[in-house]
């Protein structure tokens, strides 16, 4: 049995400001159900979906975690923080990543970087 595709869920609280921060890491709505609190999202070939009646409760943080890949980490990093986010510096782990973490409106943790390892070092 195969999986033709796998979509994250995260839960939020606020639709609007979720989708508004999703953005400035360059998702894009393709569906969107205001009445349901839901939202399909769109960054190159990724999809992610946003719901708000998943969100048990909503009084604590959240507990989900994505870990998020891109072409150019320095490039991405640059653009989040100039789309507004709130983001650390670049740091290179000791597993060989260089990553930044960062988390939505929910508390939802994001972790994004790419491997700085060459190739046959992994």
């Amino acid at each position: 049995m195969n999986l033709e595709r796998l979509v994250p869920m995260q839960p939020v609280s606020d639709l609007e400001a979720a989708v508004a921060f999703y953005d400035k890491l360059g998702f894009r709505v393709e569906q969107r159900d205001d009445g349901l609190g839901w939202a399909r999202l769109r960054c190159g070939r990724h999809e992610l979906m946003l719901d708000r009646s998943i969100s048990l409760h909503p009084g604590i943080p959240r507990t989900a975690v994505l870990y998020l890949y891109p072409e150019d980490i320095v490039e991405f990093h640059r653009q989040a923080r100039a789309n507004g986010l709130d983001a650390p510096d670049l740091e290179t782990t000791f597993y060989g990543m260089t990553e930044f973490r960062i988390e939505d409106p929910d508390g939802n943790r994001l972790w994004i970087g790419q491997d700085r390892r060459g190739p046959g070092q992994g």
